[in-house]
């Protein structure tokens, strides 16, 4: 019998292809597992809810469900009474915010059904977001951002902890006059306010240029906390305008938007004249450096503290599409103790010593 050598190209090649399409079928498979199995949930609890209103079985309905299901599936763990007390209270967490908040829920309705949303993600994760989240709008967003981003359960806990949905609500843009309404809500769910900045140290009385230093030190921390489709291009990026040359601070693209986003730094509490000297930027790199093919590049401006209404205000006569927001820092140093801090030199000669 002849044996393939390990050298031939044409068959690794093609071992190489055949292990993928048996990955990819298998990660197929347990997707259609997992909805297959939250869509069973689902009809579960919904069947519970309606035996237990319509039925005088009552509270000893979930124990007597639960011991006939083990005794007939005695391999399946998802019919022990926990489970199925977890599988009512998630379904009545959707059905109740169904009948409270008609009219959000008249508008999802429209563009996607909310069981069809909830089995495109494993049960673990169904458990956590209805463990942590208050309101149907916000366990959506979470579901949504699953979906999009693959997020483990950890990862899903940090976005969570780290109140995403909320930050995203509060950030101020004009995006919905100046974009198209896909790419608007698009750059508006990109932003959060405030921008969390915790894996920074920096001294009291800190500059523009120390926080900007700081956080392209750290832009992978960075880049996480900007989220998902965030590309870094560079930093003090010089734009040649008639004789003179600015600098933006940090330029990113952007893999969704297919565009370009100009980040500017204040260390200070948010002024009018921000948004002008934003949008001039903004004009000179889609004059510059956008490519024919990229949508308009879009700006962020991220300050230590900002007046929403003067923000908003600020917006309405800008012609460029910008958003503002706040960043928070938790770890900040006196400046004096800055000193009293050994060099890099000092420690690599003790070291050495």
């Amino acid at each position: 019998m002849n044996t393939i050598p390990k050298s031939d190209v044409q068959y690794k090649q093609w071992l190489t292809d055949l292990k993928s399409r048996i990955r990819n079928s298998q990660i197929k498979a347990a997707l259609k597992v997992n909805s297959e199995l939250i869509n069973l949930y689902w009809d579960l609890g919904k069947e519970i809810v309606s035996k237990q209103e319509q039925s005088q079985w009552g509270d000893g309905l979930i124990k007597q469900l639960s011991n006939d299901l083990q005794q007939e599936f005695p391999d399946m763990k998802g019919f022990s009474i926990s489970n199925i007390k977890y599988i009512k209270q998630w379904y009545l967490f959707y059905y109740n915010g169904i009948t409270i908040g008609q009219q959000l829920v008249g508008q999802l309705e429209n563009t996607f059904n909310i069981q069809e949303l909830v089995c495109q993600i494993p049960w673990g994760h169904n458990l956590r977001i209805i463990a942590q989240c208050k309101f149907l709008e916000e366990a959506i967003f979470y579901i949504h951002k699953t979906i999009e981003n693959g997020w483990s359960r950890s990862i899903l806990d940090l976005h969570i902890k780290q109140q995403e949905f909320q930050r995203t609500r509060h950030s101020i843009s004009n995006f919905s006059r100046l974009l198209p309404m896909i790419q608007s809500d698009l750059a508006q769910q990109l932003l959060k306010d405030p921008y969390n900045f915790d894996f920074l140290t920096l001294t009291d009385n800190y500059k523009e240029r120390e926080l900007e230093n700081a956080l392209t030190d750290n832009i992978t921390k960075f880049l996480i906390e900007l989220g998902a489709g965030f590309a870094y291009v560079g930093r003090q990026v010089p734009l040649k305008v008639g004789d003179k040359e600015f600098y933006l601070d940090l330029l990113f693209y952007h893999l969704k938007l297919r565009c370009y986003i100009v980040i500017e730094l204040k260390a200070t509490d948010f002024i009018p004249e921000y948004t002008g000297k934003l949008s001039f930027y903004l004009t000179a790199v889609n004059d510059l450096l956008k490519h024919q093919t990229d949508n308009p590049t879009i700006g962020l401006l991220i300050c230590k503290n900002k007046d929403s209404f003067i923000a908003e205000y600020s917006l309405k006569g800008i012609s460029q599409p910008i958003g503002v927001s706040e960043y928070e820092l938790t770890r900040l140093c006196p400046e004096d103790f800055k000193g009293s801090l050994p060099s890099i030199e000092e420690i690599e000669a003790e070291l050495k010593e």
